[in-house]
């Protein structure tokens, strides 16, 4: 166990306690979860995202916003109307 002292004394905390900040900070910085679960050793990630999914409450809007950013906006949309798409697979394009 560490003791540390702070401004109402002494606090108390066990390894485990040091395994769950740093899981914590991990995905409050952007981590993968993928990651924090095999870091700690966890054999499923449902395990990790059920613990630690609440510890990062703006997901779901980052998300959204990641895919915002992805989408086409009005102006373009509308240039590419009647335009195929560029399709490519691996041999070249269709």
């Amino acid at each position: 166990m560490i003791s540390i002292t702070g401004t109402r004394g002494h606090a108390t905390l066990r390894v485990h306690d040091l395994r769950h900040i740093h899981a914590t900070m991990l995905l409050k910085a952007g981590v993968h979860p993928r990651v924090v679960q095999e870091r700690l050793g966890q054999s499923s990630i449902a395990t990790t995202l059920n613990i630690y999914s609440h510890t990062v409450p703006g997901l779901q809007k980052a998300t959204a916003e990641h895919l915002d950013a992805l989408l086409p906006k009005r102006g373009e949309q509308e240039k590419n109307v009647g335009k195929q798409p560029q399709v490519s697979y691996r041999g070249g394009r269709i």
